[in-house]
């Protein structure tokens, strides 16, 4: 069983002031002194440092009262999320999955050993609350992994740490922090212990390498960076999605989606021979994380749809239908994307991906100034959305429309999301890509109610079969259309506006 909870913390260097008296800094009223516990780590990671060069840490830990396996992910600045499974000899299974992504076909190895003499201090409110843990650490680290002779294996320093109670204010990081600075405390320069036992006891070449690219210059570098990005988004989302975190599933969607949009319409800066089949690959992980999505999308649509019509108006357990009919779905999408993720397939897309933004296949356009050579996949992407839109509201309403209205939504998306890779280094590409944006949302809106009056026919077909009234469900139907209706008279004005007001480079 594993347990999960946000650390925010902040470290500092304890040279010659040590920690001063921080009763009264803030809403610190009293602090108490806890005593002296010893932790020992040892922390975890390939032989190549992937984890740590991810800002992921991994460690097995005794001592203390959270004695058990410890993994760390990045959740913003100064924050991280502790993901904590029992105490055992070997990683953890479920750890081992959130680190999958990263570690691939690699082992985890012992890499570093900490052995911290920990004085606590508790600093309390008034009434007693915890607001603030703050302590004074004398560490020796001690690298496991072989070395050159000659090499330091050891080092040893002492640092002051600050860790937010649960539930504290932030605010009081802030203060504590004026209150050290103040008596001539200042901040560590690493951001972790593992990060400075590697700084100490591993040469430069052997540390991993977290230096940011340089700008982006030509047409190819902006399109590179937009690329890098996206990856490092799908990286990082791929522990939350197996943690069933809000909205992971479907960032994680959007990410893969773009880089296989950016992909095929930069054809001309990346060549396409090599980045095809990792756009195939793209396209199968999307649909796999679409499974889950689009069934959470329509149970919302249903569900609020329901809860507006007059309780006269619903008749049968329709309520009930819906909520096994959701579980099924839900259940079945989470196993099946599951088993996706632990799947050699969508390692070796991870593999292929890394190479493409790391080797990536340039061609001679790549070289090209990004106003000439961004301007012209943007434009091509804009012109293709306004053919497909016009094509479908031509078409007469029905079935034939709406496969065309869909085709017109993957469209806006493609332009979108090639003006966003564009942007960076192209001013006009933004209102380009906040247009498409608005276009997507009653396109979406007209393809979430096509999806929703298959499910309705679904549930209706169903509830006949089990001699229930389909009443319910024809009245949401026709409302279905109706609203796809007034979507559909509404496109050719939106789009107007929008074309009028979007100053496409010439």
């Amino acid at each position: 069983m594993v347990a999960a909870r946000r650390e925010i913390e902040r470290k500092y260097e304890a040279g010659a002031p040590g920690l001063p008296d921080l009763t009264g800094t803030g809403p610190v009223a009293t602090v108490a002194d806890r005593g002296v516990v010893v932790l020992d780590a040892v922390y975890y990671d390939t032989a190549d440092l992937r984890l740590s060069a991810a800002g992921l840490t991994l460690r097995r830990r005794t001592g203390g009262s959270d004695a058990g396996w410890h993994l760390k992910l990045p959740a913003g600045p100064g924050a991280r999320d502790e993901i904590q499974a029992p105490l055992g000899d070997t990683v953890p299974v479920e750890l081992a999955a959130l680190v999958r992504c990263r570690v691939r076909d690699q082992a985890v190895q012992p890499l570093v050993r900490l052995r911290t003499e920990r004085a606590v201090r508790h600093l309390l409110a008034a009434d007693g609350t915890l607001l603030a843990e703050a302590s004074v650490d004398t560490v020796r680290a001690e690298r496991l992994t072989g070395g050159a002779a000659g090499e330091a294996r050891t080092a040893r320093w002492t640092e002051i740490e600050v860790e937010l109670a649960d539930g504290a204010d932030p605010a009081v990081l802030d203060q504590v922090e004026h209150r050290l600075e103040a008596a001539g405390v200042r901040p560590a320069a690493a951001a972790s212990k593992l990060e400075r036992a590697l700084a100490e006891t591993f040469p430069p070449e052997a540390r991993p390498r977290r230096a940011a690219p340089a700008p982006p210059v030509t047409a190819g570098d902006h399109v590179l960076a937009h690329l890098r990005a996206q990856r490092d988004t799908l990286l990082a989302l791929d522990p939350a999605v197996r943690r069933d975190l809000p909205d992971a599933v479907h960032r994680m969607r959007v990410a893969t989606r773009r880089l296989r949009s950016v992909l095929r319409s930069y054809a001309k800066i990346l060549d396409r021979a090599v980045t095809r089949p990792v756009g195939v690959e793209l396209k199968w992980l999307a649909g796999e994380l679409g499974r889950g999505r689009d069934a959470e999308v329509l149970t919302e649509r249903l569900t609020a749809a329901l809860a507006g019509l007059p309780e006269d108006l619903v008749t049968g357990p329709v309520t009930e239908r819906l909520r096994t009919w959701s579980a099924e779905r839900a259940s079945g999408a989470r196993r099946d994307l599951l088993a996706t993720l632990d799947s050699t397939r969508y390692l070796r897309l991870l593999d292929a991906l890394d190479a493409v933004v790391d080797r990536p296949p340039l061609r001679r356009a790549a070289a090209g100034r990004p106003a000439r050579v961004l301007a012209r996949v943007v434009r091509k992407e804009w012109t293709k959305l306004s053919a497909a839109l016009g094509d479908a509201l031509a078409l007469p309403p029905g079935p034939g429309r709406d496969v065309a209205l869909h085709e017109a939504r993957k469209q806006a998306k493609r332009a979108r999301y090639a003006a966003e890779a564009a942007a960076p280094g192209l001013a006009e590409a933004a209102g380009v890509a906040a247009a498409a944006k608005t276009l997507q949302t009653p396109l979406g809106d007209h393809q979430d109610g096509v999806m929703t009056r298959q499910a309705l026919r679904e549930l209706a077909a169903a509830a006949e079969q089990a001699g229930e009234s389909t009443f319910t469900y024809g009245l949401l139907y026709g409302r279905e259309e109706r609203r796809a209706a007034e979507v559909e008279t509404r496109l050719p004005t939106v789009w107007k506006d929008l074309a009028k007001r979007t100053a496409l480079p010439g």
